[in-house]
């Protein structure tokens, strides 16, 4: 019983506990993939982590058991751009990330989100609820997905068809009802070498986010406090980031304003309301359209919030990628992509392969 006696280390108290090393943790995490721990106990211990809160060399060691198991596409992919946004998706706002990686990959980008359908606790809508209403959806295999990016420079992939051993704690996920761990390190399931753009939660976090990542070995990275927790800028106020370049961690922010996006009023994105009882907004077909909709809208040339919004995450992704050296070009280079058509022309080619 490996979790029984990690959970004895954690201690009952703050005081009589510890913190588990690299070591410990990639044991911990290795063993509840297997399946040979039980629910309770896998339970116990996600809540045990969550109480005393997790640490960089906890999460660097759960991450290292999760990439070992998991069959990770496009290894090795110059250019190549992973998107990590929130797996429980979102309640009130679309997904942008999908129209964003788009627009990052017209103009030059390679990108591959890596995200999931419907996950506990929020079952929300994710990067795969909108693709599938635009028809090419996402694919459960990572050598498809590796393919899609290769020939379109884009593509799309479930965490649950890399890893298969995430779709067993779905349940305990879903009975425990709080966030856990699990909700970060799944967002660290990347390709090693890529560039990568995570979406944090707010909080004194963004540190440990972007020191996880560059002791998994990535020279580029952007930690975002986006809206819900995604990748995507708000416009109302600054988003808080840390942009890490090699063996710097650069604290930066993100004003709407300037670039001429602020708003005044108090809705910024189409607002979607909170989910029904028992059922998460990524359930609801209407939500989903809503929310599809929005994204072919943007990529047809409509102007307003989401427009300004993709085109600040797209910026953001152009960034990591190192082809523009500020935000200011990125979103020059983004709008020019976008506008040009060249976006729309990435996802005609993704439904071909498709």
């Amino acid at each position: 019983m490996i979790l029984r006696d990690l959970l004895r280390v954690l201690g009952s108290h703050r005081r009589d506990g510890r913190n588990l090393t690299i070591d410990e943790a990639h044991r911990a995490f290795a063993t509840i993939l297997s399946g040979s721990e039980s629910e309770i106990q896998v339970g116990a211990f996600l809540i045990a982590l969550r109480w005393k809160g997790v640490t960089v060399e906890e999460l660097v060691g759960f991450a290292r058991a999760a990439r070992e198991r998991a069959v990770i596409p496009c290894q090795g992919l110059a250019g190549l751009v992973t998107l990590c946004p929130p797996h429980e998706g979102y309640d009130r706002v679309p997904p942008l990330e999908v129209v964003s990686g788009l627009i990052a990959a017209s103009a030059g980008a390679r990108v591959l989100i890596i995200s999931d359908r419907c996950v506990p606790p929020r079952r929300g809508l994710t990067a795969i609820s909108v693709l599938e209403h635009l028809g090419c959806g996402a694919t459960w295999d990572p050598h498809e997905a590796e393919d899609w990016v290769v020939k379109a420079r884009f593509g799309a992939v479930a965490l649950s068809g890399m890893l298969p051993a995430m779709l067993g704690l779905r349940r305990v996920r879903n009975d425990i009802g709080v966030r856990t761990p699990l909700s970060t390190v799944e967002k660290l399931i990347a390709p090693s070498q890529s560039a990568v753009v995570l979406g944090a939660q707010g909080g004194p976090v963004l540190g440990t986010a972007v020191e996880v990542m560059q002791r998994l070995g990535h020279s580029s990275g952007m930690a975002i406090q986006g809206l819900e927790g995604g990748l995507v800028p708000t416009l109302r106020r600054r988003t808080r980031g840390i942009h890490l370049d090699g063996q710097h961690q650069i604290p930066m922010t993100i004003d709407p304003a300037d670039f001429g996006m602020g708003l005044s009023e108090d809705a910024e994105l189409p607002m979607f309301g909170p989910p029904d009882e028992g059922q998460g907004t990524g359930d609801n077909p209407q939500l989903v359209r809503a929310a599809g909709e929005i994204t072919r809208a943007v990529l047809a040339g409509d102007g307003g919030p989401a427009r300004n919004s993709a085109l600040l995450a797209a910026a953001i992704i152009l960034r990591t990628a190192r082809l523009v050296p500020t935000f200011a070009e990125g979103v020059d280079l983004a709008t020019e992509a976008l506008d040009s058509g060249a976006a729309s022309a990435i996802l005609a080619h993704l439904r071909e392969l498709c």
